[in-house]
């Protein structure tokens, strides 16, 4: 099977880069999987996402919050305001700011609590 080439990218820094199988990731559109060959393609990702990279074996998750994908010839690229991975979300510490953003009446920071606890496992 063909592979993609995936680059994942905040403002900050490269999140990650490598081969996989499959992207999936909502848009503002709905969510979009992205198979080898796919037609080009820009998405505007919504706020509170999380993007999974499958590869044979396994699946990365990461949190995503704003941003674009890309989809070229090249391959995929995840253009977001924030990324974190979800093996590096402290979930204890997702847990307390969903919380706080609950008792203040923040959407915007209710939906990046749960999109990091989603790409945790959570």
């Amino acid at each position: 099977m063909a592979e993609l080439h995936v680059e994942l990218v905040s403002v900050e820094r490269e999140v990650w880069s490598g081969e996989a199988d499959e992207v999936i990731a909502r848009t503002t559109e709905g969510e979009l999987g992205i198979l080898p060959g796919h037609a080009p393609l820009l998405g505007q990702l919504v706020d509170g996402g999380t993007v999974r990279i499958l590869q044979s074996g396994g699946e990365i998750v990461a949190a995503v919050h704003g941003g674009f994908l890309s989809v070229t010839d090249q391959g995929v690229t995840v253009l977001a305001e924030v990324a974190e991975m979800g093996s590096d979300v402290d979930a204890a510490r997702a847990r307390s700011a969903l919380e706080r953003a609950r008792s203040a009446g923040d959407a915007a920071a209710e939906r990046r609590a749960e999109s990091r606890l989603r790409a945790a496992g959570q």
